[in-house]
């Protein structure tokens, strides 16, 4: 199963400048606890978004650079080749940027997504897709409160 996971306003915006838009700890939890022992597909500047690699998770990393390497991580010219590479048999997580997201949307599966209600000016946007060719299975609405600073929905879909 191919899933893309992420956290998107409510114009698709993703991020601006190589960076995310909001701090919102329950989607943190939400990721790190969905993705924990799983594959995790990412472009190369989402990967180095990162302080460090994200612990418990095998990182395929895909670039157009020949020569770029880092250690303990898998690197991939392509979406198809980090596919082909990840397990068939177990649910395997794209996280982004927008560019990969593109890519793997007829790839999917399911989507995890969160979905912040706001509109933001970004450089990053979630790929559109048609709800029609999905099913919404899960929805769960939160409020901003002292450490979260917008409104947000986790939704989970599945395609039909």
């Amino acid at each position: 199963m191919i899933t893309l996971i992420a956290a998107a306003a409510e114009n698709n915006a993703l991020g601006k400048d190589n960076d995310l838009l909001w701090h919102l700890p329950e989607d943190f939890k939400r990721f790190k606890q969905i993705t924990s022992g799983h594959y995790i597909i990412m472009g190369r500047k989402t990967f180095e978004s990162f302080p460090k690699p994200l612990p418990n998770r095998t990182h395929i990393i895909i670039t157009r650079q020949e020569e770029y390497l880092v250690e303990g991580c898998l690197v991939v010219h392509s979406l198809e080749e980090a596919l082909e590479i990840s397990p068939q048999n177990e649910e395997v997580f794209i996280i982004g940027g927008a560019q990969i997201y593109e890519q793997a949307l007829p790839f999917a599966d399911k989507i995890d997504l969160t979905r912040v209600h706001i509109e933001l000016d970004a450089d990053a946007f979630f790929p559109e897709f048609n709800t029609s060719e999905w099913n919404l299975v899960f929805s769960e609405k939160h409020f901003k409160d002292e450490k979260h600073q917008y409104d947000f929905t986790f939704e989970t879909y599945i395609k039909k």
